[in-house]
Order: C-alpha cells, then sequence, then structure tokens
C-alpha cells in the first residue's frame, strides 16, 4: 500500500488577478489527521477542491492513492469520502432518504442507522434535512462521507457551528476513526480541534504555506508557547496577543 496518500506539489489557483492557492506541496500520510489551518479565504476548500479534481488548478498537480482524481474519478471516489462546506441536498429529503441515497452508490456501504446513532442522529431518521439544525446537518454530512467505508475522509470546517460539548463528541468520533485506520484531512479555524486530533498540520496564509509540521514541531519553530501563539507568530499578528 501507498505510504502517502495524498501527495500534492506546487499547486497554484487564481480566480481572475488573486491567486487563491500559491505553490502549495505536502503530503498526506497513510492513517493520519492532517489540517490545512488559515484564515477565511486563505485557499484552504479551493485547495481540498483542486485535490479532489473538483477545480482544476493553474499549476502543479495532486494525487490521491498515486491518482489524478480529475482523470480518475470513480476509482478516487471509491475510497474517498468527502464532507464539504457546500454540501447541498434536495428539496423534501429526510435523513434516512439521504443515507439511502448515499448508501446506494456503494457496493458495500456501512450501516447508515449505526452511523447515525454514532453521531447522535438516530432519533432523526424521519426528520427532513431542511429542519435539521446547522449542527446537525454537519454531522449528517459527515455520516453521508463515512457511508462508502473510506479510506480517506475530507472535512471541511467540520465543527464550525456546533456548540462545545457536540464538537467534542465529534472530537471522540474522530479519534475512533482514525483508531480503525481511517486517514482524515480537515480543515478547521479552532486551534484547540488541531491540537487536540492532529497528527500534523500545515498553516497557509494568502494561499501560500508558512509553517508544516507536527503540532510541537511547528510549536518550536515559532518560539512560542502553544498552537495559538504560534499561528499567530507565523501569520505576524502576534500583536493582537
Amino acid at each position: 500500500m501507498e505510504e502517502q496518500n495524498i501527495r500534492v506539489r506546487h499547486l497554484s489557483k487564481s480566480f481572475g488577478n488573486r491567486k487563491v492557492v500559491d505553490d502549495l506541496s505536502f503530503d498526506v500520510k497513510r492513517g493520519e489527521v492532517f489540517a490545512l489551518l488559515g484564515h477565511n479565504g486563505a485557499g484552504k476548500s479551493t485547495t481540498i477542491d483542486l485535490i479532489l479534481g473538483l477545480k482544476t488548478q493553474d499549476e502543479g498537480n495532486a494525487r490521491i492513492f498515486g491518482m489524478d482524481a480529475a482523470k480518475h474519478r470513480k476509482k478516487v471516489f471509491e475510497r474517498v469520502g468527502v464532507q464539504l462546506q457546500h454540501t447541498q441536498y434536495q428539496n423534501n429529503i429526510t435523513v434516512e432518504e439521504a443515507c439511502i441515497e448515499y448508501a446506494s452508490l456503494y457496493t458495500d456501504p456501512a450501516d447508515y442507522p449505526s452511523l447515525l446513532d454514532q453521531f447522535g442522529l438516530g432519533s432523526l431518521r424521519k426528520s427532513f434535512v431542511s429542519k435539521l439544525s446547522g449542527g446537525e446537518r454537519q454531522k449528517l454530512s459527515v455520516v453521508l462521507a463515512l457511508i462508502g467505508k473510506p479510506e480517506i475522509v475530507f472535512l471541511d470546517e467540520l465543527t464550525t457551528g456546533l456548540d462545545v460539548a457536540a464538537r467534542r463528541e465529534v472530537w471522540r468520533t474522530l479519534h475512533h476513526l482514525k483508531e480503525q485506520g481511517l486517514t482524515i484531512f480537515l480543515t478547521t479555524h479552532y486551534l484547540e480541534e488541531a491540537e487536540a486530533l492532529c497528527d500534523r498540520v500545515c498553516i497557509i496564509k494568502a494561499g501560500k504555506k508558512v509553517a508544516e509540521g507536527t503540532v510541537h514541531e511547528v510549536v518550536d519553530a515559532s518560539g512560542r508557547k502553544n498552537l495559538e501563539e504560534a499561528y499567530l507568530f507565523f501569520m505576524g499578528e502576534e500583536e493582537l496577543l
């Protein structure tokens, strides 16, 4: 099996005159939790879209399991689960119907009732997705990302909109998934989340990498005390402390 599940080299993408992803390179190893950290508009979601072949890069390349996702979409997406910020649902679809629809895409889907229970959504199976709270919709999007029993799952701003208790509940689930060997690629605004979950992090500013390594390595490289202070250091915002 591949040691590197994701390989990104010199990836760049511009929209008009604005360079959103700027010469970005990193690897994500099999079985690790890797976070892309940065402000809103830093290029995190665009980077995920480029890796998944949902957008076309201007320069560089990205590989999942050694494959270009845009050219080998079916092979890649049989092994990858995705929860994106811009996930859209059909009108008047229930939680259970959404799960059944996703499960139909796979030859050996996971048991969705168990996943719903695991994420505290079991009692909402007959509820319309449109009636769910923001946090409940976030948790449903993770359940759907896991239905195909993926080897890698992409989680974009996973816990945005969740209260502290719900966020920590999701963390426990992600720790459990990691123990099962799942590779997790996430973006987050919450530095505490990255510190609690991640094997390695990559901090980007205006689409360009400014730091990468384990949390300990990134903190050490900054000469600061913790990830929050290191993040502000690399962002050039220490005066905000």
